[in-house]
């Protein structure tokens, strides 16, 4: 099939590599453009233009979609037979949703209809969800509404984090859309619309999501804190400061602590959660200073007996 892709992120290059490998032909590579990025601000290619410079595929990179008549050339000369779309980050306008005979296609690293919008990989972790998947779509004008056209699960494990569990997906989903072209050329695969009764969101994250609540349990914040990498984390107070936690764990340990307050015993931190939950706290970062263990913190900074997070 000719199949002009749009990507950007990095959970996009297994599915460009995937079509290029089944014999796919990909005319154009449509991705963001160079960003400034770093402490320098020196423009950076996205993972998805530094692909196409690999496997020798076109590339355009568009600062708008919407009314761009010259893309709009560009791609109608391609006469596609699909639209591939994964993580590109703009919104598909009508015309382009109208211009391939199968219409535009996406990725999406969700069971939808739960978890439509930017960060479903984040979300499910972050909501304690055990299995998620991947889905392939037909793009319509709403957000992720489109039919289904096939999906796969995938166990979420207790120690996966966004960091984790994003290549795994990636990797599934750029099989099950070669699977799904090949459905649609057969006629097997058939669109089936969603129950959006069902639906759920995930949306974009925002630096207070990474905040720590302690009336949450902790293995509510356990999730929060693994779904949430590498932004925005989970962080809190200590002192007035700004406190990053980056490891944690759940506990088992009999010990009474108020929300927030914290509690040292010999290498070990504690702070006490909702419902009378514990959490562990194993790498610490205070506002300033370099990542360092419970043990560093407990003998640089000798937290006080009553002490709390988060003020």
């Amino acid at each position: 099939m000719i199949l002009p892709f749009c990507g950007t992120p990095r959970f996009a290059v297994p599915t460009l590599e995937k079509l290029v490998e089944a014999g796919h032909s990909v005319p154009l590579v449509v991705t963001q453009p160079d960003r400034p990025r770093g402490r320098g601000m020196e423009l950076a290619i996205s993972a998805v233009k530094e692909a196409a410079i690999r496997l020798g595929l076109p590339i355009t990179q568009p600062d708008k979609v919407k009314n761009n008549d010259d893309f709009r050339d560009q791609l109608a000369a391609l006469h596609p037979d699909a639209i591939i779309v994964v993580g590109y980050g703009r919104i598909i306008p009508p015309w382009m949703l109208d211009l391939p005979r199968l219409g535009n296609l996406n990725l999406h690293a969700s069971l939808l209809p739960k978890y439509r919008g930017a960060a479903p990989i984040q979300w499910a972790i972050a909501q304690g969800e055990s299995v998620t998947g991947v889905t392939t779509m037909q793009i319509d004008v709403g957000l992720d509404t489109g039919d289904i056209l096939m999906q796969r699960e995938l166990p979420i494990a207790s120690d996966d984090t966004a960091e984790t569990l994003a290549p795994k997906l990636a990797a599934l989903g750029a099989n099950l859309m070669v699977e799904t072209l090949q459905g649609l050329e057969s006629g097997q695969t058939r669109p089936i619309p969603q129950d959006h009764s069902k639906a759920t969101l995930a949306p974009i994250l925002t630096k207070e999501d990474g905040r720590i609540d302690f009336q949450r349990t902790a293995i509510e914040i356990y999730n929060r804190l693994r779904g949430f990498q590498p932004w925005p984390g989970a962080h809190t107070l200590f002192r007035g400061r700004h406190f990053q936690v980056h490891r944690a764990l759940p506990t088992e340990q009999a010990v009474e602590l108020e929300t927030g307050q914290i509690s040292s015993e010999s290498t070990r931190l504690l702070a006490g959660c909702g419902k009378k939950t514990v959490l562990e706290l194993m790498e610490l970062q205070p506002e300033g200073k370099r990542r360092m263990s419970a043990r560093d913190f407990i003998n640089g900074y000798h937290p006080q007996p009553g002490e709390k997070l988060g003020q």
